[in-house]
């Protein structure tokens, strides 16, 4: 087990998924006809949001995590809670109870063909605020993961002014923080969300930005996205060029982050990192990284696997790679176990994370599990064959915007 401590604080639910594997197709496509009963195997119970996504895997992955989520004194929230400690006796402990509003719920739809679906109540997650982090509790531990934004309302409400409350609160305690970005519902409530105003506040508080690759082209490219909208057989990673990426990385770097995560689905992971000034100050989670971190843009490639994608396995890349960072592992490795702690959940299905640990999942990396191929040299990247991974030299980035 790693000797940093991690706390995982965001959205929190309880996710139902009823199994449809047994059904034809047609009838999955009348779910929605008046009077229409569809019986299911089964349904299953598990906790989900960004929390229980990254904390569970963390866990996994031998991290000590505290799990931060807000719920209800509901049967929803006693199943959630017991869900938790059948995992570990003592992660449901600093778990917020609201007793004013429900757990909230997840209703996901996986049908055998055709797109995955899901319906979400947020409850508790509407109420979260930086009065709910308990003092003691950062001051013991090392890292701050921050995920499930667009799922809160008290936290994407007025331009993030909440989760800035947050971070500094997070920041005067001495820790590292790290803060995931997932595209905001493009419909309901928050549909006229300026996520961009939601990054400019937030992000000079911010030593680890891991945001979705949808999230970030959406608001820094968006006539990339408006193209892969328009052509809906592509992948949106078909249609974002590695000077897309390195364009919105200096965007980010230039509000003052660290480093930027950025996971390709099967293209792999991009991480680039800002130079050595504004690492001076980077929290008692990050301080034990080396110089091999400054001014750094690697690429590696994904695995191969046999399962499928999902937003759990993104997931899994975060806590690689933040399980990396604790560890005080190279760039190179953490991207390595990045991509390998996300194919790991691909090929087990497990429904609680990578199992064997931080250890096991790099010695598969470096077992020679074979990867996807990518073709960067038209792009003025090198292949270095010997570790796995494609690099390429920074310009010096100026010091960015900093709290």
């Amino acid at each position: 087990m790693l000797d940093k401590q991690a706390i995982i604080v965001g959205l929190l639910c309880l996710n139902m998924t009823p199994d449809l594997t047994a059904l034809p197709e047609a009838q999955c496509q009348d779910f929605f006809q008046p009077s229409y009963l569809v019986q299911t195997d089964s349904v299953g119970y598990a906790p989900g949001g960004a929390v229980a996504n990254i904390g569970l895997i963390l866990h996994q992955l031998g991290v000590p995590v505290r799990l931060i989520g807000k719920i209800g004194d509901d049967l929803f929230g006693h199943i959630l809670q017991e869900q938790l400690r059948k995992i570990a006796p003592t992660l449901a402990d600093n778990l917020v109870i609201d007793l004013s509003q429900p757990t909230g719920v997840t209703v996901l739809s996986n049908p055998p063909e055709g797109e995955r679906s899901s319906f979400y109540h947020p409850g508790a997650n509407n109420t979260f605020y930086a009065s709910d982090l308990s003092r003691e509790i950062l001051e013991r531990a090392h890292l701050f993961h921050f995920g499930g934004l667009s799922g809160m309302r008290s936290i994407y409400r007025g331009d993030g002014a909440e989760l800035v409350s947050i971070l500094a609160r997070a920041r005067r305690a001495g820790l590292s923080t790290s803060l995931g970005f997932e595209l905001p519902g493009l419909s309901g409530p928050t549909a006229h969300l300026d996520g961009t105003a939601i990054l400019e506040n937030t992000l000079p508080l911010v030593d680890l930005f891991l945001p979705n690759v949808e999230a970030l082209v959406f608001l820094l490219k968006r006539e990339v996205y408006d193209q892969y909208a328009a052509e809906p057989q592509t992948g949106l990673i078909d249609v974002v060029a590695p000077e897309h990426l390195e364009e919105m990385a200096n965007w980010v770097l230039a509000r003052g982050v660290k480093a930027l995560l950025v996971n390709l689905g099967k293209d792999g992971v991009y991480l680039r990192t800002a130079s050595e000034s504004i690492w001076q100050k980077c929290g008692r989670g990050l301080e034990h990284l080396d110089d091999r971190w400054h001014n750094r843009q690697i690429w590696a490639p994904g695995f191969v696997t046999t399962g499928t994608l999902s937003k759990t396995a993104g997931s899994a890349v975060h806590a690689g790679f933040l399980a990396s960072v604790l560890q005080g592992a190279p760039p190179e490795q953490a991207l390595r176990i990045a991509a390998g702690t996300s194919a790991n959940w691909i090929e087990t299905g497990s429904a609680i994370g990578t199992p064997g640990g931080w250890e096991h999942v790099g010695s598969q990396v470096e077992s020679g599990w074979e990867t996807l191929p990518l073709a960067l040299a038209p792009f003025g990247w090198v292949e270095d064959r010997a570790q796995g991974l494609w690099t390429k030299p920074t310009i010096h980035h100026p010091a960015g915007k900093r709290r």
